[in-house]
């Protein structure tokens, strides 16, 4: 009987570890973007230039990159993180894109 009680309880430790962990990668990741949306917004407005709106990239989609202002840097996760880029276009415009990188996980040899 302690043997089926440790097994269980071992189970349901495990699962909320995996759910806190899920929980806490989405709060990690958003404020990963909150921070990368407040450093544009300010660099914008140093350089007297719009605050770029942030777009999801399409697959296929016509990039104007005259020159790279910021990228966000991979984050550690095991699976597809978000990403940003911010550029200025050919006419000096910024722009910010959203996409999906390969986080870096101690299982992928990143």
């Amino acid at each position: 009987m302690k043997a089926i009680q440790s097994v269980i309880a071992a189970w349901v430790l495990g699962l909320s570890s995996v759910a806190w962990a899920e929980g806490g990668g989405e709060r990690t990741f958003q404020r990963a973007m909150d921070a990368n949306q407040q450093a544009m917004e300010r660099y914008a407005t140093q350089q007297g230039k719009l605050v770029p709106k942030v777009e999801p990239y399409r697959y296929g989609m016509n990039l104007d990159i005259s020159r790279v202002v910021s990228m966000t840097p991979p984050l550690k996760s095991c699976g597809l993180v978000p990403s940003r880029m911010t550029y200025e276009d050919s006419a000096g415009q910024l722009r910010t894109i959203e996409y999906q990188v390969q986080g870096q996980c101690r299982n992928n040899g990143s």
